[in-house]
């Protein structure tokens, strides 16, 4: 089997048992080290306990969230024989509805936690609205607490078949419904017996087995310029190079690309990567996530923050940008707002001239134009860009859709944007613009 990579996102409301969920999948997953179990148990029976509390795996971080620290979303790596995954845990209040998207905005699969006793709740609703929102293609369902109402099937299903009529509302079609006790650790990594009615999968074989990773290589190929390489010396006497991070897509030796903002042709003649010598090992194709250099066969100004792209799917170039937004600073947005828009790794000015919406989040509904967004407020703005910017559609290319808007005067990040369509070239502008 590939050994690959899964990002997930953790989402449920108060109570659900979402720490006891992300503990029992590390524990039964063997991805705790000793002396972290050990610790865990020993504050269980400080407490009393008569089991080890698994939710003080991460009740810690919990803590420092809910206090405003510094942890908004915790991040925890585990593998398996088969796959590698990334869980973010976000927190599912909603005054942390920014932290759930920034969670889930590199996901490929939502983990939803839904309260047995409850069914769906007003939270549910948040949860599937921002999943549909980010364009999130998986969702795992897990209908916790099972061992409290006597793993009762009909509920279950009830709760199942209402849940994929809400997901279908936000655009959502790829659900996987899956009956848990996190608690006692049944069909979270394995099978339970007391649900011998449910013929899926346990939680852990579905996440090994969710489709991942084919759309990024598949993608047109993006690779957004951290910096040049020259190095003048003996050893590269006239190197130079591209590095990056390749976004989307793949590239090959000899392919014809161009560089955006300025639309300028060239062929691929080298691709490198450096390796633990200090010294570069050439290959000949590189694919997202892989962070490369690219050698490029005309010597052209390149720079940070240009986008090298393939020819034949090349960017739009705008001096403008419509997208959604999300509030993630005290301080509100408002029109004609002058700020910092960083799209890739190219940062330009810009001014918003429009609030067009305010969105309800938990309907997605949109509302009449806002004097101001603030905190945790979605809703879509139009930005104007002091300088040609190349950018790509959020749900065609989420990596090079993606903007934040910082504040000129400190630096401080106010909001994270998807764009969307359509996209207006410069080139069929009628005129452009200073900020």
């Amino acid at each position: 089997m590939s050994h690959d990579l899964l990002r997930f996102a953790t989402a449920g409301s108060v109570d659900d048992g979402k720490s006891t969920l992300v503990g029992r999948l590390l524990h039964d997953t063997k991805s705790i080290l000793a002396d972290q179990l050990a610790a865990v148990e020993r504050a269980s029976a400080d407490r009393g306990l008569a089991a080890t509390d698994l939710a003080l795996l991460t009740d810690g971080l919990r803590a420092e969230r809910e206090q405003g620290i510094t942890i908004d979303v915790a991040y925890r790596y585990f593998s398996t024989p088969t796959r590698s995954y990334v869980l973010a845990d976000t927190p599912g209040h909603v005054q942390y509805t920014r932290n759930m998207v920034t969670g889930a905005s590199t996901a490929e699969l939502a983990l939803i936690l839904v309260d047995a006793r409850h069914g769906i709740v007003e939270q549910t609703r948040r949860h599937l609205a921002v999943t549909g929102l980010l364009g999130v293609r998986h969702v795992a369902l897990a209908v916790n607490k099972m061992d409290l109402i006597n793993f009762d099937e009909p509920t279950f299903d009830q709760i199942r078949d209402d849940f994929s009529r809400l997901a279908k509302e936000f655009g959502v079609d790829d659900v996987a419904a899956i009956p848990v006790s996190a608690l006692d650790g049944d069909n979270v990594v394995d099978r339970s017996q007391r649900t011998p009615w449910y013929a899926g999968p346990t939680l852990l074989e579905h996440l090994e087995s969710v489709p991942v990773g084919e759309s990024a290589t598949q993608q047109p190929f993006r690779f957004a310029v951290q910096y040049v390489i020259r190095p003048r010396s003996a050893q590269f006497p006239d190197y130079r190079g591209y590095a990056g991070r390749v976004s989307s897509g793949s590239v090959r030796v000899g392919d014809e690309v161009i560089i955006a903002p300025g639309g300028r042709p060239s062929t691929v003649i080298g691709i490198d990567r450096g390796i633990a010598d200090g010294g570069l090992e050439e290959l000949t194709q590189a694919h997202a996530p892989q962070s490369v250099t690219l050698r490029l066969a005309d010597d052209l100004d390149i720079s940070r923050g240009d986008l090298i792209a393939a020819a034949d799917a090349a960017p739009a170039v705008v001096r403008e940008v419509t997208g959604t937004t999300v509030v993630v600073a005290e301080r509100p947005l408002r029109p004609r707002d002058r700020v910092l828009v960083r799209i890739g790794s190219r940062h330009v000015r810009g001014m918003i001239t429009e609030l067009l919406d305010r969105i309800d989040v938990t309907t997605l509904q949109r509302g009449p134009s806002p004097e101001s967004l603030g905190l945790n407020d979605l809703g879509r703005v139009r930005v104007r860009l002091a300088e040609p910017s190349p950018v790509d559609t959020y749900a065609a290319l989420p990596r090079t859709g993606a903007f934040l808007l910082i504040s000129e005067s400190d630096g401080t990040t106010l909001a994270a944007g998807m764009t969307e369509g359509p996209l207006v070239s410069i080139d069929a502008e009628p005129e452009a613009w200073a900020i």
